[in-house]
Order: structure tokens, then sequence, then C-alpha cells
């Protein structure tokens, strides 16, 4: 077994949504967690907290602070040199998205979004009082693209803002460089800031690469708040620590006018520790993980293929999330997802919540290990079969 496997046992003896929310039958593929253990650096820079009764303010500096750690990543592997003055420290990347909403619009105002997408991106746009300007991604047979003329028609008048998930939740796709240039050329003709939510960049396959934002020029990049943290690619949501990254002096000052620094909050000890061993010493466990993350796609697209292919589905380029179109297996109930949790007691992503369009789809997350993956496919396989009957 490879060593960041945890087994079942251990799993369902953890308190997390993921292994609580659902019946002890239930096998869960539905919350964006992997089921694996976190990287050995990380693991003894909580211990050494924990040794040293270190739980006193934060004061981190030079190479120990999250912003140059930051900064050092994604100019190691994406050779992007963000500025550390400009980075700010967060507990909680759906709080940044929706301080960014109520910095840079007002009540009223469109919020342009990719859809399907991820949820609380949609969500955040509601509570804030704005409105969705939705973009459909389009399927072009081998994957979901880009709708530019849809985008710029998407970003009318009443348009501030533009939301971008990349890598994309829910379907993996990893932006290509002509996609993330037609989104800034929309945005600097509309006057729009971006908001990029780039957490699962370190999670990209061979043949693919994450490009951020950041890197599309300076009049792109000027306007672009990127959003990140090690909580995705190193499997550490429940340490609450990312950053936020203004494109520009003026960007931010905009932004701290709009939402104090006491408001908006900042991560703790275990987290900005956890974060900065994961970001610096890290990439050699994420290395074996992406290798079990492949196989383990590649998986699912041939048990799509062989077992149901009327089920649409691409291979994603990025993330541990496969993204099921399940139209046109006509299930009764509801939603697919309701079908396989009743039908195979396996819990998935619901659809609906990724925006209009997705009530069909499912969202599975193949982020564990092969043989409850195997599991996972095998029941959903028995209740298509029983459907079938």
């Amino acid at each position: 077994m490879e060593p960041f496997v945890l087994p079942i046992e251990t799993l369902r003896r953890r308190r997390g949504i993921k292994w609580r929310r659902y019946a002890d039958d239930v096998l869960p593929a539905w919350v964006a967690e992997m089921d694996f253990g976190v990287p050995d650096p990380v693991q003894r820079a909580i211990v050494e907290l924990v040794e040293q009764q270190d739980y006193g303010y934060a004061g981190r500096e030079g190479a120990e602070c999250v912003e140059a750690a930051f900064a050092g990543r994604m100019r190691e592997r994406f050779g992007w040199e963000p500025d550390p003055s400009r980075i700010q420290p967060v507990a909680d990347l759906v709080q940044a998205i929706l301080a960014t909403i109520l910095a840079f619009s007002q009540p009223g105002d469109d919020v342009v979004v990719q859809t399907p997408v991820y949820p609380p991106f949609l969500g955040s746009i509601d509570e804030a009082g704005r409105r969705r300007a939705v973009n459909p991604l389009l399927d072009d047979g081998a994957r979901l693209v880009l709708d530019v003329d849809g985008l710029r028609s998407a970003a009318g008048d009443r348009a501030r803002l533009l939301l971008l998930c990349n890598p994309h939740n829910p379907s993996g796709r990893a932006l290509e460089r002509e996609e993330l240039l037609a989104i800034g050329r929309v945005a600097v003709e509309r006057d729009l800031v971006i908001v990029s939510d780039e957490i699962h960049c370190d999670l990209v396959y061979p043949g693919h690469r994450h490009l951020p934002m950041g890197t599309m020029g300076e009049e792109i990049a000027s306007r672009t708040v990127t959003i990140n943290s090690a909580t995705k690619g190193f499997n550490i949501p429940g340490l609450r620590c990312g950053v936020m990254h203004f494109g520009s002096d003026e960007l931010l000052d905009r932004f701290r006018q709009a939402v104090p620094d006491r408001l908006l909050g900042g991560p703790g000890v275990v987290g900005i520790d956890a974060t900065v061993a994961a970001w610096r010493w890290g990439q050699p466990w994420l290395d074996d993980v992406m290798v079990r993350l492949l196989a383990n796609r590649d998986r699912v697209a041939a048990w799509v293929a062989e077992q149901a292919p009327a089920i649409r589905h691409h291979a994603p380029e990025a993330t541990y999330l496969a993204w099921l179109d399940c139209g046109a297996l006509r299930l009764p109930g509801a939603s697919p997802q309701e079908f396989f949790l009743e039908e195979a007691r396996v819990a998935l992503g619901a659809g609906g919540d990724f925006g209009p369009g997705g009530e069909a789809c499912v969202r599975l997350n193949f982020g564990t290990s092969a043989r409850i993956l195997e599991e996972i496919l095998e029941r959903m396989d028995g209740a298509l079969r029983r459907l079938s009957a």
C-alpha cells in the first residue's frame, strides 16, 4: 500500500464531515478532500508546535511566513513572481471570495461566472445581493471550454467582477493560455476585476499545465486578485490557511478601503506552519500522490467507457474530481445524486449545486485508495445493472 493511503477503518474514525455526513454503510465521494495522510514535513511542523506548546499569536518572519512561502512556490513551480507586499493571508477562501465581491461591486451589480462551478461562487454572489451573470462552459466533444462570445454577452453594463476557477472545479479543466487571455481581454474591455481561484493548481496531470492569471501580462494581472492555498494539493483543508494576492497597489488599496483587516481575519499558527511546510518541502509527497490520482482518474474514465457508456464524461486535466453527466441514463428519482445514494450507498456531489444545467450531473471525488475507488465504482455499476434488469 502507498504510504500516504489510510485504511478505511482509520477514515471511518475521523470526525470530519466527509466520513460523518452520511450513514456508516455509505462510501463518501462528495466533498473535495482526499482520503490520504499528509506530507511528513507538515506533520513534523504540527508536532513541533504541540511539543513546544507554541499556541501564541502568530509572528512568523522571513522564510517562515506564508507570504514568502507562497511567492517562492509560485516562482519555482509556475514561473510567476507575485509581490509578497501585496499578499494577504486569510483563514477561509470562501470568505475571501465573498470579501472581493463586497469590495469591488455594489448591490444589484452583475458578477460574471462560468458554470458549472464550485457552489460557493454562486452562493457568495447571492449572499452579497449581487446578480449572477452566467456564462455556461461549452462541451466541444472532448472537454468543457470557454464560450468567449457568451462571456462578452454576459459581461454587460452592470458587470463589475468576473469569478474564475482555474484549474476548474468541477470539470477538471486546466485552462489554456488563449482561454485565459480571452478572459483577460474581456475584463480589460469591460473594466472588470478578475478573482481567480487557483486552489487546485498543484493537481495537474501530465500533458497539461497550470498558468496563473498573474502571468497573462501587466494589464490583466493588475486587475486580478488571485486566491490560493495548500489545502487541496496537500490535503489540509481543516487547517484554515490561504492567501489573496492583489495584482496592483491600486487594487489592494481599493480592497482595504472596503474591507477592514479585522473583519477579514487571518489564519492561526497551526495553519501557517503547516502551509509553509507543505509549500517548501511537501513536493516529493505530492509527486507520489499524483501517481495514484492519475491511475484513479484513468480508472474512472475506463469504467465509464466500459460499464456506463451512457454517462458523458471527459477525463479531467487537473484535480481529483470527475464530472459525470447522467442525463442519458434517465434515472428515477429527483436527481442522480439521490439515485446513487439510495441505490448504491455512494455519496456524490449533487450537480444542481454547481449551477443551471448541472441537475443531471454528479461530481465524483476519486482522491482515495484504489480499493475504495473500486468499491465505489462496483456499487454504482450494481445500481445501474439493477435499474436495467
